[in-house]
């Protein structure tokens, strides 16, 4: 909507006769009523009633799911979250929540999404698997369940192939991560350790230095000659290729059918237990939007890219969002054997201790519906309540 102008001069036009002004009086106490009726059928009647692109987010018969008013939902703004942009994107979870509004939260790291989840700022979210086993474990077992799966792959180790033409030329080199502890500096520094490497874990210090460094700002230290590579995951790493970085290694040929888990769905368990039908309706919404990925890959792309501009002020270049969208594989299974290991490489990073995972998974909500499509059940990998 443009702008309405409150200040400044405004160009001098002339009187016009009582008898125009009433008529143009009239005309606007007429059109109240059709103004009235183009604001309803847009929602509640405010633009915070709309989605991003103008559509109505509620319908107007729409009832609400157990008397709930809204449910809050947060996401990262990457690729690998593409089934939490996508379905915001093309409202598939409003149409799902009916009067239920569904408000979005976006996060550029999995503690601070926690930390909402923890002071109920959020109420389902879409995360990676290591602030999701932290989260877990820090609260006891209390706060989280993880209710579905979202994505796999999308994780790459690119690198300056000036300095780094071959795995063994990565030792004394200096390589980005994008924090402490995240889902791909614990990958990265498994993967050191099984090369015979030592690196201090919280340091980041030793046969390679290990820089914590935001995905944002992980080209530009790119650029800059700041760090000789990035273990990162799209849409950062094809944005390195792009400025003349070459893949050393995808993080999924490390592992079995080349698939582990880079993206959970969370709830506050509480939410769960309070609003379990609420949950159902998001993940229905997700679901349709893993079939819309699956059924329009190149409209679906395009959302995602819509809601990446939304949120940065900038789309992808074709150049970064085909290759980065191409290596991720959007699914409903959680792949929760392949979490249970990435706990395991935590472990041996020193940046966790032994945890007991059972209990984490509650994949009875999302079973129900993947039944209800005629859709195979997922497994929990044992891990499930109790």
């Amino acid at each position: 909507m443009p702008a309405i102008r409150t200040s400044g001069p405004l160009s001098p036009r002339a009187p016009r006769p009582a008898r125009a002004r009433r008529s143009g009086r009239l005309a606007a106490v007429a059109a109240l009523p059709l103004l009235a009726l183009t604001l309803s059928a847009c929602g509640y009647g405010s633009d915070s009633d709309k989605d991003d692109d103008g559509k109505a987010k509620i319908a107007a018969d729409a009832k609400k799911i157990e008397g709930l008013a809204e449910v809050k939902i947060g996401y990262f703004p990457n690729l690998t979250h593409g089934t939490a942009l996508v379905g915001d994107h093309e409202g598939l979870f409003q149409k799902e929540l009916g009067a239920t509004k569904a408000s979005y939260s976006q996060f550029n790291a999995g503690p601070s999404e926690i930390e909402a989840l923890n002071s109920k700022s959020i109420d389902i979210g879409w995360i990676g698997p290591s602030p999701a086993i932290n989260g877990y474990t820090k609260s006891n077992g209390e706060n989280l369940r993880i209710i579905g799966g979202s994505a796999s792959g999308g994780v790459k180790l690119v690198v300056n192939p000036k300095k780094i033409k071959s795995l063994d030329d990565v030792k004394g080199k200096k390589i980005a991560t994008p924090q402490l502890g995240n889902t791909q500096d614990v990958a990265f520094l498994n993967w050191v350790k099984e090369k015979g490497w030592k690196v201090d874990a919280q340091s980041g210090k030793g046969d390679v230095s290990v820089v914590r460094t935001d995905n944002k700002i992980t080209p530009d230290a790119y650029k800059s000659g700041s760090v000789d590579g990035a273990w990162v995951p799209e849409p950062t790493a094809s944005k390195l290729v792009a400025e003349g970085a070459k893949v050393l290694l995808d993080e999924a040929d490390l592992w079995p059918d080349k698939k582990f888990v880079i993206t959970n769905v969370i709830v506050r368990q509480q939410f769960l237990k309070d609003h379990p039908k609420v949950v159902e309706a998001v993940l229905r919404g997700a679901v349709k939007a893993n079939q819309f990925i699956k059924d329009n890959p190149a409209k679906a792309k395009a959302a995602a890219n819509a809601k990446l501009k939304q949120h940065s002020g900038k789309e992808l270049p074709a150049e970064v969002l085909d290759p980065a969208w191409k290596s991720i594989q959007f699914t409903n299974d959680p792949l929760a054997a392949t979490l249970d290991t990435e706990a395991e490489h935590a472990v041996k990073a020193g940046l966790l201790e032994q945890p007991d995972l059972k209990g984490i998974y509650d994949l009875g909500p999302l079973n129900k519906v993947l039944k209800a499509a005629g859709e195979p059940a997922v497994d929990d990998a044992g891990l499930g309540v109790k």
